[in-house]
């Protein structure tokens, strides 16, 4: 089975070009910085980040040229494509992307400049009951459930 599952920002704007022919098709190509932490063992924990080739077809190609900017948190999944071609000075260039199958936005729009807290995408929620608190983001990431919704989750 040939599949990847990527969580990353994307390094700069889509790149989009149509094919030729009758039915133009949408080929959006992008990097995604995808963090990687160092082993447990060295003990220093310092991050470094891949740069990893995404190629995006049609619909897709067309949903990244509109909505993905530099930036932008995604996760996105797909294959793994491995190809070859000669350059101009008669070198062989092997490569490698993530053919994307489906990208969807990693966080809300709002959370990268509201440092990351969740609490105002909640309490903009028109169903949310007006009595109760937003949640606030925990330490872990996670927001917390206020007192008394529990009722109102659809998967108690």
């Amino acid at each position: 089975m040939n599949k990847v599952i990527l969580c990353g920002r994307l390094t700069k704007d889509p790149e989009v070009r149509y094919s030729q022919g009758g039915e133009p098709m949408a080929i959006a190509r992008y990097t995604l910085a995808v963090d990687r932490r160092r082993g447990r063992n060295t003990g220093d924990g310092e991050q470094t980040a891949d740069f990893i080739s995404c190629v995006a077809f049609g619909k897709s190609g067309e949903f990244a040229e509109k909505y993905l900017k530099k930036g932008t948190k995604m996760i996105i999944s797909g294959r793994i494509q491995t190809g070859s071609y000669t350059n101009k000075d008669g070198v062989k260039v092997y490569t490698t992307e993530v053919v994307v199958e489906d990208q969807e936005f990693a966080e809300s729009k709002n959370s990268s400049s509201n440092g990351g807290s969740y609490g105002d995408n909640y309490s903009n929620n028109a169903s949310a009951p007006a009595s109760n608190p937003a949640p606030t983001a925990a330490g872990d990431g996670f927001m917390n459930i206020p007192d008394g919704i529990e009722e109102e989750l659809p998967f108690n």
